[in-house]
């Protein structure tokens, strides 16, 4: 039986559980959405309008056939669309850390600064957090934020300058979303907050903006790309301009539209396949 997930996605909170690859099973409450309006919503969030077929370019399979295989079972995954500035703070949250200590972080945020909320399933009520506004945040008390936050006392104020940034209008999500804007500027903008660096902006840039060419490189992405590639051998750390050398490099295998969103498929492959770690 497959397990039940529960999640607030955009404010309406949520019990689902996947079926097959694109069959989604739903509960929520009446009053916060439709039918309609709730398969638009997964849609959207889980990228079902997105084939799969359309990641890698033709070419790629008859390059690497034994890459190929290995991916078959994780072609199914998805890159969500998610909220930018949860994804932001998220990602702020995500330096130099395990999973648990990030998920706790932004478990602890939401019920601090978040809003209560409910839905009923199998006879009984489900309560949950929604992630705060900018606003909740951007008047937060940073020792009371870094409670939050690992007991981190610099990310706690990076959280708050940001969460600043975007309630004063500085922060623009809507020109960052526009797939006009080169994605070296997109970085840079984001690069300008304390804390971000290349791979958290290209992170922010490819869960929370939408731009599937964003392609985040940590050192799992360093090593498949030496190993099943060949790419970046002579690159012994992530420097900012390794890391833009493996960005070039690795767009010339890859499709440059797509290559975010290919390059996590890739990521989980190379996590589960050769390291056998979990994927979370």
């Amino acid at each position: 039986m497959p397990e039940y997930f529960i999640n607030s996605i955009n404010s309406i909170p949520i019990i689902i559980r996947q079926l097959k690859p694109d069959i989604f099973e739903a509960y929520y409450e009446t009053e916060t959405t439709t039918d309609s309006g709730l398969s638009e919503l997964l849609i959207a969030y889980f990228q079902l309008d997105l084939s799969p077929e359309n990641l890698f370019p033709e070419e790629f399979s008859r390059r690497y056939p034994e890459v190929c295989q290995k991916l078959e079972n994780y072609l199914p995954l998805r890159v969500l669309r998610q909220d930018p500035f949860e994804t932001l703070i998220t990602f702020m949250c995500a330096q130099g850390i395990g999973m648990q200590i990030i998920r706790r972080q932004i478990e602890m945020i939401s019920r601090v600064y978040g809003k209560e909320r409910s839905v009923f399933f199998n006879g009984r009520e489900v309560t949950l957090f929604s992630f705060p506004a900018a606003i909740s945040l951007a008047d937060a008390d940073p020792e009371k934020l870094s409670r939050c936050t690992n007991n981190n006392r610099t990310r706690a104020r990076n959280i708050i300058t940001a969460a600043r940034s975007l309630a004063q209008g500085k922060l623009d999500f809507e020109k960052l979303r526009d797939k006009s804007m080169p994605l070296e500027e997109l970085r840079n903008e984001l690069c300008k907050l304390g804390g971000i660096g290349f791979k958290i902006a290209d992170c922010i840039a490819l869960f929370g903006l939408g731009r599937m060419d964003a392609f985040p490189i940590d050192t799992h992405v360093k090593q498949y790309l030496g190993k099943w590639f060949g790419i970046g051998a002579d690159i012994q750390s992530l420097t900012p301009a390794a890391y833009l050398k493996l960005d070039a490099e690795a767009r010339k295998i890859l499709n440059p539209c797509f290559a975010g969103y290919a390059g996590h498929i890739l990521f989980h492959c190379w996590r589960c396949e050769e390291k056998r770690l979990r994927t979370c």
